[in-house]
């Protein structure tokens, strides 16, 4: 059908609905017409960019993988030239030496295709997390958006987790397209929430983007940076990134003028120390990880609770 036959036809049925539907439904109808013309106008425009500032001599589908909107439609269309466990098996890749830094590994056990919602992935966590649950929800949470952006086609991922937890808790982890009940900063309703100095009870968790310019560029150097009313603390050691909540577990100071000697972080009030590499445990309390995703330009990719600082 050519492009023109598509138009008039797209027009036809939205005037047809407007004559028998309801207002609401023709405004639905509008919108959801515009988003996918806006959606795919998008694509095609980063087509023509990408081919057209692509390196000579290379190969233009590899070129169009690499961009995420792309890589998308083409999975949409079933058009990408990876299939699925190959795109999970890269997302993990990318995701692994943030897992080392909580103790931990992640296994594909496969990928089962007879479930009505759609198909479903199954991994197993390999390692403790150190035995803290905001180190497990890390893990999770971080497999959760890696595999998300890789393979969107996935409905739901199934973990067996060899995580330490409560005897009474479930052996069986579930991984879902929303906010899990127990993501970083998801409560229900009329539940307790943890002590945290300075910070409002939390929400939903989202993930927001921090620029190059906003993270510590040498090894073995810190930086502060306020995400969404957050105060985060960023440390970079050699081979890797590490982000925190800018608060120590002991006394509630900030972080950002803390010692760093090696792989330890003394807070510069009460001298309590925290592992950065393991999840930044610590003899007197744990900092809170938070899920860090790494980008080929340098950024990073890291999700937050709906939560105010409330003292800077």
């Amino acid at each position: 059908m050519a492009g023109q036959d598509t138009g008039e036809r797209v027009a036809a049925l939205l005037d047809e609905l407007a004559r028998t539907g309801d207002p609401r439904a023709r405004a639905a109808a509008d919108e959801l017409v515009r988003t996918l013309v806006e959606f795919y106008g998008e694509g095609l425009a980063r087509v023509v960019r990408l081919l057209g500032n692509a390196p000579p001599g290379a190969d233009p589908v590899a070129v169009l993988v690499a961009d995420e909107l792309v890589a998308d439609l083409l999975i949409l269309h079933d058009l990408h030239p990876e299939d699925t466990l190959t795109r999970v098996g890269r997302a993990l890749d990318k995701v692994r030496p943030y897992l080392g830094s909580h103790a931990g590994d992640v296994e594909v056990l496969g990928l089962d295709d007879g479930s009505a919602e759609g198909q479903v992935l199954r991994l197993r966590l390999r390692g403790s997390c150190d035995g803290c649950p905001s180190s497990a929800q890390t893990v999770r949470w971080t497999i959760e958006e890696a595999v998300a952006r890789t393979a969107p086609e996935i409905a739901r991922i199934d973990v067996e987790g060899a995580t330490e937890a409560p005897a009474a808790g479930p052996a069986l982890l579930q991984i879902l397209p929303g906010p899990p009940e127990d993501a970083p900063g998801h409560r229900p309703p009329g539940s307790a929430s943890p002590a945290s100095p300075g910070l409002a009870p939390p929400g939903p968790a989202h993930w927001h983007t921090v620029g190059p310019e906003g993270l510590p560029g040498p090894e073995h150097a810190l930086g502060s940076a306020r995400v969404d009313g957050a105060l985060l603390l960023f440390v970079r050691l050699p081979g890797g990134l590490y982000a925190y909540l800018d608060r120590c577990a002991d006394c509630g100071s900030r972080l950002d003028d803390a010692d760093l000697s090696g792989d330890l972080l003394r807070c510069a009030d009460c001298g309590t120390e925290y592992d950065v590499r393991h999840a930044g445990s610590g003899a007197q309390g744990h900092l809170e990880p938070l899920p860090l995703l790494a980008e080929d330009d340098g950024s990073v990719r890291i999700a937050l609770p709906e939560r105010q600082a409330a003292a800077s």
